[in-house]
């Protein structure tokens, strides 16, 4: 049973970093870009969120109506978890570590499902008892600047691909109207009244 165990942690580490990698690589690849006729997933994130949803005091919901393009699909989900879940299976069979698939399904709903409620956080902003944490504070900046830069900062949740990729930014090049709150950093250059 401590085998077990010890498997599993194995597979939820592992797959909280490739977590990491497959949303990036989904983000800038296939949310930012369409690919061929399968145009669903850029037409609703990167032509409707980001026309909605910009840096300035459209970050946060204005309009009632835009609500529902804040979060995914309810099917998005599961099809993540599991398209995440492939390589862990594949190992699991043929190594018979059945804990590192097992972890690895914890790790990537807990992720993807942080994915979700953060990034409705950051949108829709209620003073609920996360946005008072300091992570959220700097994942929200990180975010933000992905609003204003389109092809930085990809993650939502861990943004160690954009460090591992060269996509990730702390603070803006240039100074901007950018949105205002509790829970929104400033990422204005530094030295800048704006």
């Amino acid at each position: 049973m401590m085998t077990f165990f010890f498997w599993c942690s194995i597979g939820a580490a592992a797959a909280v970093v490739f977590a990491s990698v497959f949303e990036w690589t989904l983000h800038r690849y296939i949310m930012h870009k369409p690919l061929g006729k399968f145009r669903y997933p850029f037409e609703s994130h990167a032509l409707i969120h980001h026309r909605i949803f910009k840096a300035d005091h459209t970050y946060h919901l204005v309009k009632e109506s835009d609500k529902k393009t804040i979060p995914m699909a309810w099917w998005h989900g599961p099809v993540l978890v599991g398209c995440c879940q492939l390589p862990f299976i594949i190992f699991a069979i043929f190594s018979q570590k059945w804990g590192v698939f097992c972890g690895a399904a914890v790790a990537f709903t807990i992720y993807f499902s942080a994915y979700e409620y953060l990034h409705w956080c950051m949108h829709l902003p209620r003073q609920r008892h996360v946005e008072r944490s300091g992570i959220f504070f700097r994942l929200n900046g990180h975010h933000l600047l992905h609003h204003r830069y389109m092809h930085k900062n990809f993650n939502v949740v861990l943004p160690l691909a954009d460090l591992l990729f060269g996509t990730l930014i702390l603070r803006s090049k240039v100074a901007f109207a950018q949105a205002k709150g509790d829970a929104v950093p400033d990422v204005q250059p530094r030295n800048c009244n704006a």
